[in-house]
């Protein structure tokens, strides 16, 4: 029997309410597939950053990147000022892990309702590849004042170091900016990744920008679009202005089949996905290092006001368990999991309240593990 090492950080909120079920489902998973998981806790969040004033530690990182995958619950908290757990435990994460792809699935289910009027299962199921790691999302940036200052920006990836040292002279009383930047290295890889799993699907990528405005970064972009997509000469293509694209989810999702973004508007563009498919309860997340650490979350947040009332959607997480499994390899087990997630749906016989239903989380946890057993 293999046996898996899985790290999990339940988080805050509904975080320990939803991954506990996520962990149910896929032990019996493994009881059905032949494997066993031993989960390993971590208690980073926001009780922990309270009591020790820690988010994560250098250690804890480098503990963590020893495994191949992790399993995160929902990280936020109103008693932490918003952003400090995001930026100091969940982007900390994803950049010393270099998870540089997130991946998100966006598939309407059997059963399940979404907004766009006559569309089906057979329209929407293709998959957003967002690159994780550059663009706004870099986090540097400042303030000045009237008159001169300096400052010196840093950026430290894997693959490179940059510095911008900017000298300042405004006449308004304050200005703010914020410094985006991708980098050749970073976009081929995540869109090498997008289209080499477009060959495995229906060979079409799309790409998302906005080089009709921001120019100089997203024409870069779309760039090396056009390099990678040569070395794919089985696959189509097209671009999309990120505007146009939202409008292109909700009137045809059954254009795409990969699409592939910058960071920014990926975050932007798989909210909407999210909803098209039925709701943030049913949308699972994957932060990618093909050769080194993932991790696996739902999209939601931490819902902090329904903490421990046992009353929250775990299906979203369930799944996004099902997506950790596969990249361990066990396909057949991942499968079986997201099969039983559509059979739980359509038999409507136990749902959560945001699928007009009565149901504990619990409840539906156990449903979908008796599902995947066979029972």
């Amino acid at each position: 029997m293999t046996h898996y090492k899985i790290p999990v950080i339940p988080g805050d909120g509904i975080g320990p309410e939803i991954i506990a079920e996520g962990c149910k489902v896929i032990d019996a998973a493994g009881e059905r597939f032949g494997f066993d998981v031993e989960w390993v806790e971590y208690p980073h969040g926001a009780d922990h950053y309270l009591k020790t004033g820690e988010l994560i530690s250098e250690d804890t990182l480098a503990e963590l990147n020893k495994h191949p995958v992790i399993y995160l619950g929902s990280i936020g908290d109103p008693r932490v000022a918003p952003g400090i757990l995001e930026k100091g435990i969940l982007l900390a994460a994803r950049f010393y892990f270099d998870e540089y792809v997130n991946l998100r699935p966006i598939k309407l289910l059997e059963g399940v309702w979404t907004p766009i009027k006559d569309k089906t299962t057979k329209d929407i199921d293709f998959v957003v590849v967002r690159e994780n790691t550059e663009d706004f999302y870099i986090g540097i940036g400042g303030k000045a004042s009237r008159g001169t200052s300096k400052n010196l920006l840093e950026v430290s990836r894997n693959l490179y170091s940059a510095k911008f040292g900017l000298d300042i002279e405004t006449d308004s009383e304050e200005i703010a900016y914020q410094i985006g930047m991708i980098s050749k290295e970073g976009t081929q890889r995540v869109m090498e990744y997008a289209f080499d799993l477009s060959e495995k699907r229906k060979k079409h990528v799309s790409s998302v920008d906005k080089a009709n405005v921001l120019s100089d970064i997203y024409g870069f972009w779309r760039k090396e679009f056009e390099a990678v997509s040569a070395k794919h000469p089985g696959v189509t293509t097209d671009f999309n202005y990120v505007d146009a694209m939202t409008m292109w989810f909700v009137k045809n999702p059954e254009w795409f089949d990969v699409v592939v973004t910058p960071n920014m508007f990926g975050d932007i563009i798989t909210d909407l996905g999210a909803m098209v498919q039925g709701g943030l309860g049913l949308a699972p997340g994957g932060n990618i290092n093909p050769n080194g650490t993932s991790m696996f979350e739902p999209i939601h947040g931490s819902a902090p006001k329904y903490k421990g009332q046992n009353k929250v959607n775990p299906i979203a997480t369930i799944w996004a368990g099902a997506m950790m499994m596969e990249q361990l390899g066990e396909k057949e087990a991942a499968d079986a999991i997201v099969s039983a997630i559509e059979t739980n749906i359509i038999e409507g016989k136990v749902r959560t309240y945001d699928m007009d239903g009565t149901s504990k989380t619990s409840d539906v946890g156990s449903d979908i593990a008796r599902i995947v057993l066979g029972k």
